[in-house]
């Protein structure tokens, strides 16, 4: 007798969750320097197919983004299977799933009591979007992983690494060395970063990451069913879908909870076996555990969703208005009469309100930067402008030729300048401290900053002149000015100034391109 081999509806499931999954990582790795100024890549692509992003990047530029069209397929495909994204896309969800043997749930669970956060959620990023308080970046589950991955995991993960093998070079005897160089050499050409890197909020975007893993342990999944405003959104379209669940009622009037003790999203009504399609997220968990193998998923005129959302007309209400007052009580803070002189952007970015409202605070910008320049904000532009990337010049500079960080960034926040665009770009104006400057205040001669100046006719240039030494003695050296219609303010003046500590030479925001009336008062103690 010939046995039919069935293949577990799961395995297909898990299959398409390991295939996103690594091209998530490709994609991920791909968002670096690779001896190139273009990148042949979408790495942004999990992004740009992200309703969430999309929606709230657009209500804040009060525009239609081209490049966020990718998220209409998604929705589409969303009100005709339902919340599939969730549980078949998602690589966050799958990393959770991954992660559900290490960190088991505890028996209880939440009883769906912290279902309506999502909503609210949902409703402050929309509305908060929509009048000028950007909060998509903070709670965006691409979000979330790609800024931890980039500004914690990945240089960790490096240097780690790299450790390793390099003590193995010094250390290991030449047999272990002959198979080791090797392997280095595959994850240096394929899964290590072009450089090591170090950034600023390391370990507070690494605990924002870890904090969604670490609430698993409250209730399976519980990020993408309490808390994950993208799921919300996807679960509200997935109540259109007219893929529905069957036979649910009949099998739970006979005492069977086989489908609901194991639906991972609790889904399932305990109680009645009604299936909520909004937190269904087509696992298929169900039907293999399905002791009659009667479960199935058919296409039928949609109905209504029998499941409630949960959420009183007063949250609902109380979240709009919230939403819509917010954002006055951010823009009365001092702040935004006086913004920081140092807050430097990267190149191309947008006006500082719109560029705070598009950003995402995703990090690839700041993975993609070749000299490791662009770092997460602190408190610099305000608590609304949180994790979104800064120019720290003692850090890291912009190279001059490099226009990567707008070819990555997802919403057009940093606009994809050419190489001829970008260097007539100004992020800022360098100015020299007299009283830390080798040449100025000890009459110690020193060209470094002039000799890095890129600019084909340098903003920096020399003058002679005639001063006294430490030891009152006249001598005659050069002293470095800096010519402010040529300089483009890209730090690397201050990076390479060789005094410890703060440099000699600093980089303020005056006369930027994207806000050409940011003129600062410099005192006549600056040059």
């Amino acid at each position: 007798m010939q046995v039919k081999l069935r293949i577990p509806v799961t395995f297909w499931r898990k299959a398409v969750q390991a295939a996103f999954l690594f091209l998530f990582l490709f994609l991920f790795r791909k968002t670096d320097y690779s001896g190139s100024d273009e990148i042949p890549y979408a790495v942004n692509l999990f992004f740009r197919w992200d309703p969430l992003v999309a929606a709230s990047a657009m209500l804040a530029a009060k525009a239609f983004l081209a490049v966020l069209l990718p998220a209409v397929a998604v929705i589409v495909l969303t009100m005709l299977l339902g919340r599939f994204f969730c549980g078949w896309v998602c690589p966050l969800g799958t990393l959770l799933d991954l992660a559900h043997r290490i960190i088991p749930p505890r028996p209880a669970g939440s009883g769906g009591r912290y279902r309506p956060v999502k909503y609210v959620l949902l409703g402050l990023i929309l509305t908060g979007a929509l009048f000028g308080l950007p909060l998509v970046g903070y709670f965006d589950p691409f979000s979330i992983l790609v800024r931890g991955m980039a500004v914690a995991v990945d240089p960790a993960f490096n240097l780690v690494v790299t450790s390793v093998f390099d003590w193995l070079y010094r250390n290991a005897p030449t047999w272990v060395t002959a198979v080791s160089e090797p392997v280095y050499t595959f994850l240096r050409a394929y899964i290590l970063p072009f450089h090591q890197t170090f950034f600023a909020l390391t370990l507070l975007s690494l605990a924002v990451l870890l904090a969604v893993f670490a609430l698993e342990r409250l209730e399976r999944r519980f990020w993408c069913r309490n808390v994950c405003p993208l799921g919300a959104m996807l679960g509200l379209l997935a109540r259109l879908s007219p893929l529905h669940w069957q036979p649910g009622i009949a099998c739970h009037a006979r005492g069977c909870r086989a489908c609901s003790d194991i639906c991972r999203t609790g889904a399932i009504n305990e109680t009645d076996g009604r299936i909520s399609a909004e937190s269904c997220i087509l696992c298929l968990d169900c039907v293999e555990a399905c002791p009659r193998s009667i479960i199935a998923f058919k296409f039928k005129k949609p109905a209504a969703d029998p499941a409630p959302l949960n959420i009183s007309r007063r949250v609902f209400l109380g979240t709009l208005a919230t939403g819509i007052l917010l954002p006055a009580f951010f823009r009365v803070r001092a702040g935004q009469k006086s913004p920081s002189p140092t807050l430097l952007r990267p190149p191309g970015a947008l006006a500082e309100e719109q560029f705070l409202g598009q950003c995402v605070r995703c990090g690839e910008c700041m993975k993609v930067c070749i000299g490791n320049a662009l770092h997460p904000t602190l408190l610099e532009a305000g608590a609304e402008g949180m994790f979104t990337p800064r120019l720290i010049p003692r850090l890291g500079y912009c190279e001059y030729n490099c226009t990567l960080c707008g070819q990555v960034c997802p919403t057009g926040a940093i606009r994809k300048l050419t190489l001829e665009e970008k260097h007539q770009t100004k992020m800022g104006r360098a100015w020299f401290d007299k009283n830390r400057c080798l040449p100025h205040a000890r009459g110690i001669p020193c060209l470094v900053c002039e000799e890095h100046c890129p600019t084909p006719d340098k903003a920096i240039k020399l003058r002679q002149v005639t001063v006294l030494d430490q030891q009152g003695n006249e001598v005659m050296l050069q002293q470095p000015y800096v010519v402010d219609s040529l300089c483009i303010g890209c730090g690397i003046c201050e990076n390479k100034c060789p005094l410890p500590g703060d440099a000699a030479v600093h980089v303020n925001r005056e006369g930027e391109s994207r806000s050409p009336n940011a003129d600062l008062l410099i005192t006549a103690s600056y040059y």
